[in-house]
């Protein structure tokens, strides 16, 4: 091996799109399948840019566009080994034996040592980022190395060795595609609502049912303490279908700790907003990730798995990535 050779592994770039290469088949055989660890797929704010140094300066994870408020998702199964305070951050970390990866700044659901499946609600995104505006830090390590956390998402992520005499021009060209993310998730101003039925932007309700629980602080019925109550609770018996409220494309079908059986529905941008719903505690769904469905299919039947004391479906919305009462976004 020339003298030049750990030179160019150590300005290894890691970037979205940057020269267009596939992840090497020995990096991505090392790594756990995972996914984003927010709702939807969030913009990428900033790269990854790894130090030259173990204490240089760099960026050791990826930037992730959040709202505060918005749910923190583990990005693969695994076992949460750190859960508090770090310098003022609420910092999340899940150890899926050779990687862990972190979360920051993250009010903490979890506890240390509890078990969690990809997709299973960690916390929420506090104040206190290092961002202009709101963001979710994602970062993956393993040992004492850091890596792209984006390989862990199939098919998001380049890998390419860049010589010394492009690495400049290689990262102004990263840094422009952070700014053109950013400036792409400001939130759109609502111009007007949409006639028709089912309330003022056109969702009808999933179920026939009334409303047994709404959003906001309340005593949880099954842990007995007082915590966001972060849905609308629809009452309905079990077996009562579950329609799509508008049409959209199924992101996600699965299990998750407390919200039991569950299914999640990008409606992409309806009246500006970016538009994206959740669906608890069913018994079942029939239908599947990356399903496109259409206003009014049937999506499932209402159960009472998960932390649930009856049968009764608890709907989410998020707006543009933030957390938001469903009951201003569906009519009562």
């Amino acid at each position: 091996m020339s003298r030049s050779a750990p030179l160019l592994l150590a300005f290894l770039v890691v970037a979205l799109g940057l020269a267009g290469l596939p992840v090497p088949a020995v990096a991505a055989a090392r790594l756990p399948h995972g996914q984003w660890p927010l709702v939807g797929s969030p913009q990428v704010v900033r790269v990854f840019d790894p130090p030259l140094t173990p204490y240089g300066s760099g960026h050791r994870g990826v930037d992730l566009s959040a709202a505060r408020g918005a749910p923190v998702l583990a990005a693969a199964d695994g076992r949460v080994a750190f859960a508090g305070p770090v310098a003022g951050r609420g910092v999340v970390t899940v150890d899926h034996g050779a990687v862990r990866t972190t979360y920051e700044p993250v009010a903490a659901q979890v506890a240390v040592g509890q078990h969690v499946r990809a997709g299973d609600p960690l916390g929420v995104v506090t104040g206190g980022s290092h961002c202009v505006r709101s963001c979710l830090h994602w970062g993956l390590r393993r040992g004492p190395e850091y890596l792209d956390p984006l390989l862990l998402v199939e098919g998001t992520s380049a890998v390419a060795l860049v010589a010394a005499d492009r690495r400049a021009q290689v990262r102004r060209a990263a840094a422009d595609r952070a700014v053109a993310a950013e400036l792409a998730t400001t939130a759109l101003p609502v111009t007007g609502w949409v006639a028709g039925p089912g309330g003022r932007h056109g969702f009808a309700h999933p179920v026939p049912g009334g409303i047994t629980s709404p959003f906001g602080l309340r005593l949880h019925p099954v842990l007995h303490v007082w915590k966001l109550h972060d849905g609308t609770d629809l009452g309905a018996a079990c077996g009562t279908p579950i329609r799509a409220p508008y049409g959209g494309r199924v992101t996600s079908v699965g299990t998750a700790r407390g919200y039991g059986r569950r299914l999640l529905l990008d409606h992409s941008r309806v009246d500006g907003r970016a538009v994206v719903t959740a669906y608890n505690h069913a018994q079942g769904y029939v239908v599947h990730p990356g399903q496109q469905v259409a206003k009014g299919q049937l999506l499932g039947y209402v159960g009472q798995t998960g932390y649930a004391t009856g049968c009764h479906l608890h709907l989410m919305v998020w707006l543009d990535g933030a957390l938001t009462n469903p009951m201003t976004w569906f009519s009562p």
